[in-house]
């Protein structure tokens, strides 16, 4: 297993910062030169490829402009999760063309979210020292939200979506031997859905039929373990169980590593050490299991650390990782690096 990062941007400078923390596998971002192409060209992810190198860091994987994580009504392209024909076609052909171009560059691996209602958080709550912790209260939720321009999205739908989706790109993803990773969706909802939407990537056994769609040995999760853990009663007790399910399927490509305080419909974000779950158990079940990915860290707690005289503003999830969010990558780097080690000496 390997230490890895998503967090942006992907230049040089957090590239300086990721191996300065010992981090030497990431998902990167690559620039794409021309705003009206929604799929990067080979040059530009060769290019990202030869500056991560500069630094000693290896692209293990690559995201998309295409199906973020973000509310479906700040997104600019959300025809595949509307499931509005004809341009979800056009823009499944660029999902298509960015596994053939990383094929092409030397980039293994894809990841991606099925997502409309985006990371649901409305709580935020005083964590160790000057740390601020994230979650989400499902009882504090207002019942009468409006819904989303995705309207009332029940779980047939949702279904339909995904399986049209997957249709098409899993036999591309295997011509390649790409690997495609979905993240669930972050938290889970009741069955009667929020916000018109039934979050059928946001149980456990939505995520056993999700792999099930288009078997292929390069179509599978990119494993948020906080985001599971989310979705489940007792996630001290049942994340191993569902780590050993997905694992050993060869269904885990990716894992976020994070640790919640809670469960489902009611949680908080901790640093790694401190949540509910063992997370030498966990790294242990992995290993047990034998996966050989990036273990990164993904929803870090808010530290406010002046610059300049000014706080920073806050960036909470994704994209540019703020100074707020930099001492808690660093934390948890260290963290992550130092499980590695241990388990690597257990036999």
């Amino acid at each position: 297993m390997k230490l890895g990062c998503q967090s942006g941007p992907s230049n040089a400078q957090h590239f300086a910062f990721l191996a300065r923390y010992g981090v030497r596998n990431i998902c990167g971002s690559p620039g794409i030169s021309d705003p009206a192409r929604l799929c990067p060209t080979v040059s530009e992810l060769v290019q990202l490829r030869e500056l991560a190198g500069k630094y000693g860091i290896s692209v293990d994987m690559t995201d998309s402009v295409l199906l973020q994580s973000s509310l479906v009504d700040q997104e600019a392209h959300p025809a595949i999760v509307l499931g509005d024909s004809p341009q979800r076609d056009r823009d499944i052909e660029d999902f298509q063309n960015l596994i053939r171009n990383c094929a092409r560059a030397g980039i293994p691996a894809v990841k991606y979210n099925m997502s409309i209602l985006g990371v649901l958080r409305n709580l935020q709550a005083q964590g160790r020292g000057d740390a601020l912790y994230s979650g989400w209260d499902l009882s504090k939720a207002p019942p009468d939200e409006p819904r989303t321009r995705a309207g009332v999205v029940d779980a047939d739908t949702f279904w339909e979506r995904i399986t049209y989706f997957l249709e098409r790109v899993v036999p591309v993803a295997d011509e390649y031997r790409i690997r495609i990773a979905c993240h669930p969706q972050d938290p889970g909802v009741p069955a009667r859905g929020y916000r018109g939407v039934n979050r059928v990537l946001g149980t456990v056994d939505g995520l056993k039929r999700f792999i099930s769609i288009h078997e292929s040995p390069w179509h599978g999760l990119n494993f948020c373990q906080g985001t599971i853990s989310e979705d489940l009663a007792d996630p001290a007790r049942e994340i191993f169980d569902v780590i050993r399910y997905f694992g050993t399927r060869r269904k885990i490509f990716n894992v976020h590593f994070r640790n919640i305080r809670g469960h489902r419909d009611r949680f908080v974000e901790t640093f790694p050490d401190e949540g509910d779950v063992d997370m030498l158990r966990a790294v242990l079940t992995y290993k047990q299991v034998g996966y050989e990915g990036m273990l990164m860290p993904d929803h870090v707690p808010l530290v406010e650390v002046p610059r300049n005289g000014a706080a920073p503003a806050p960036n909470h999830r994704g994209g540019a990782a703020a100074d707020g969010h930099l001492e808690s990558f660093a934390f948890a780097y260290g963290y992550i690096r130092g499980l590695l080690q241990a388990v690597d000496r257990i036999r």
